[in-house]
């Protein structure tokens, strides 16, 4: 995983509540069985049309936001079922940040596992922020991961609350393996005490 201190980038408003995991990544998509080639079909059933040409009338298909990586986003994002496609789709179609007031906890937890600051705000918050990129095209925001803020456009920032332990996983880039092998020697050692006991013949007791 990627150490994340602070992104720049254009945000794309996805003004919708309660989308669950299944219009994130329908679950037609999830047959391959590795991390990889799950961004394109990143919202397939709302990108298109039932002929497969891409909506017009959808957010991520506006020219606006063409190249967009900060995902605004409405109250309990990422419900439904606990896929962890979701996080993947999401993060391979080029989203590094989320940002809403809510998330389904099982959603929140695997973007931060893959590597995806997601930022939770106040309602009141995330409403002008609705309203800023409506009316400013190209609306960026920096997210700033050591200060803890979103800095628009204006020179103002907002703060944001997280978990300390989460801070410092997506600073250093640390997924639960890396995490795990910072404990290779104790896991080593740990083996070694084992391992004459593994030489012994269950059959025979």
């Amino acid at each position: 995983m990627e150490p994340f201190k602070q992104h720049k980038g254009i945000v794309v408003p996805l003004d919708r509540v309660n989308v669950d995991t299944d219009q994130i990544i329908p679950k037609q998509y999830l047959k391959l069985v590795e991390r990889t080639g799950f961004g394109q079909y990143l919202f397939y059933d709302w990108r298109y049309s039932a002929d497969d040409k891409p909506n017009a009338e959808f957010v991520l298909n506006y020219p606006r936001y063409s190249g967009g990586t900060v995902l605004l986003t409405g109250a309990n994002f990422g419900c439904g079922s606990s896929r962890e496609h979701a996080a993947w789709a999401l993060l391979e179609y080029g989203f590094k940040v989320l940002i809403g007031s809510s998330y389904a906890d099982i959603f929140y937890n695997n973007c931060f596992k893959n590597g995806i600051l997601t930022v939770t705000l106040d309602e009141g918050f995330v409403r002008q922020l609705f309203k800023d990129v409506a009316e400013q095209e190209g609306y960026m925001v920096l997210a700033d991961l050591e200060t803890q803020t979103i800095q628009k456009p204006d020179g103002t920032s907002i703060h944001f609350d997280i978990d300390p332990f989460r801070k410092k996983c997506l600073l250093e880039g640390l997924d639960d393996i890396s995490l795990t092998l910072q404990h290779e020697d104790k896991i080593r050692s740990h083996e070694k005490i084992l391992q004459p006991f593994q030489l012994i013949d269950v059959k025979r007791l």
